[in-house]
Formats: structure tokens, sequence, C-alpha cells
């Protein structure tokens, strides 16, 4: 039983550090890119406009439906590895 619970211990520290990675990324992109570090991304241009712009507009919503594809991806293969994927 012990060996069980340390299995489901190490899956969800896993998820768990995925998620917080995922979210770190979102942020920095979404935030950093977007509004932050916008003024020095002003020179760059982008599909006619600056790339600071480009990633608070679009960019941050892209980066975000890449992170869902790579995190259901991600998880599935942590799920088998784990044993408890939906067969």
């Amino acid at each position: 039983m012990a060996d069980q619970g340390s299995a489901d211990n190490e899956y969800w520290r896993a998820n768990i550090r995925l998620v917080k990675i995922c979210l770190v990324i979102w942020a920095l992109v979404s935030f950093g890119f977007g509004i932050v570090l916008r003024p020095l991304l002003s020179g760059v241009e982008v599909g006619g406009t600056d790339l600071g712009f480009w990633f608070a507009q679009q960019g941050s919503i892209i980066v975000f439906l890449i992170l869902i594809f790579f995190y259901a991806w991600r998880m599935n293969r942590l799920d088998r590895h784990y044993g408890v994927d939906e067969i």
C-alpha cells in the first residue's frame, strides 16, 4: 500500500510541476511580452505592427492554445507512465 501512495504522490507532483511550467510560460508571454516588455519589443515589426502589440493581441492567445495541446499530450504520456490512462 505504501508503494501505491508513493506512486500517487509522484504522479501528482509531476502533474502540478507541469501545470506550474505551463502557467509560468503563459504569464511570461501574456503579461511579460504583452505588457511589461512591450516598449522593448516595439522596434520589432511583425505583420505590420510591433511585436509587443502582436503578443498582447494574438501571441498570448496562440501560445495559450499551444499550451493546451501540449498539456493534453504530456498528461497522456504521464498517465500511461503511471498506469492511470484511459483505454
